[in-house]
């Protein structure tokens, strides 16, 4: 057999051993992913903001972050040391009247999903402060555009290193170490999907002051650059962290008035004891 017919038998064997194992990685992503997306029990909803009020108060551009009940919820929130473990961008209301978000889902991938979705869970608005109009509607539509991606399920993988020590390696080099995901642009994670829709128009979530010897001369004073974060670092707190991004509280909007509050008469039988 001539040299190059054994060199064309060997790409054939190889591009099937590839396909092969995409497809059982694939298949074997897909499982786990609806086993983590398993809710687990005993969740408690500490909030008493109700639906009508989440929907009155969320505007396209909003931010909904999320601490969720399911095992990769759980996971991530150990992971990250907070109380959030998924964030999603509202994008308005459909024809039907009710708000819907865009988001990336474990199993689904990106999607658009009701905001009732999350009735449930315990939840908080961030809302970009000063965003144009023209941004706010730049970002919702690059959101958009990438629905249907697949999740990258390699973030689960990546998010495990959290729980193993640091390796002794110098400071410059740990940033990629930290990063979430395989960098394939056909996949998502929630945070990275929503730091990308942000950066895509510049709009600060937690950047970096760049070096000292990086500096804009502006009259007697200078203003050192910002350098942005990289997407694939991001987590869902950090949304919550940036001080760019506004906490809105709906229960305390408008005529918020405590003392209108209708307590529980206590049971004279406990004497003093509070309920617990």
């Amino acid at each position: 057999m001539e040299p190059y017919a054994c060199n064309d038998e060997y790409a054939v064997h190889s591009r099937r051993y590839k396909a092969d194992m995409n497809f059982v990685s694939q298949r074997l992503g897909l499982w786990l992913a609806r086993f983590l997306n398993q809710p687990r029990g005993h969740y408690e909803r500490f909030s008493v903001l109700s639906q009508a009020q989440l929907d009155d108060a969320l505007i396209p551009g909003d931010l909904l972050l999320v601490e969720g009940n399911s095992r990769i919820s759980t996971a991530i929130k150990y992971l990250t040391q907070s109380t959030w473990s998924h964030v999603c961008l509202f994008v308005g209301k459909g024809e039907d009247g009710k708000g819907f978000v865009i988001e990336a889902d474990l199993a689904e991938g990106v999607i658009r999903s009701p905001v009732e979705k999350y009735a449930n869970c315990n939840t908080r608005i961030c809302r970009p402060v000063n965003l144009t109009e023209q941004d706010r509607l730049a970002t919702i539509q690059y959101a958009l555009d990438r629905e249907g991606l697949r999740y990258d399920t390699q973030n689960i993988v990546d998010l495990v290193r959290y729980l193993l020590p640091m390796p002794p390696v110098p400071t410059r080099y740990r940033r990629r170490l930290m990063e979430l995901g395989s960098g394939d642009p056909t996949m998502a994670i929630c945070s990275t999907l929503i730091a990308q829709a942000f950066q895509s128009v510049q709009y600060p979530i937690i950047p970096h002051e760049a070096p000292e010897g990086q500096r804009h001369s502006l009259g007697d004073c200078d203003t050192a650059l910002l350098k942005p974060k990289h997407y694939s670092h991001f987590t869902p707190r950090d949304f919550d962290l940036s001080p760019y991004f506004e906490i809105v509280k709906p229960t305390i909007q408008g005529d918020f008035d405590y003392k209108k509050i209708q307590w529980v008469q206590p049971d004279p039988a406990l004497g003093d004891k509070n309920d617990i």
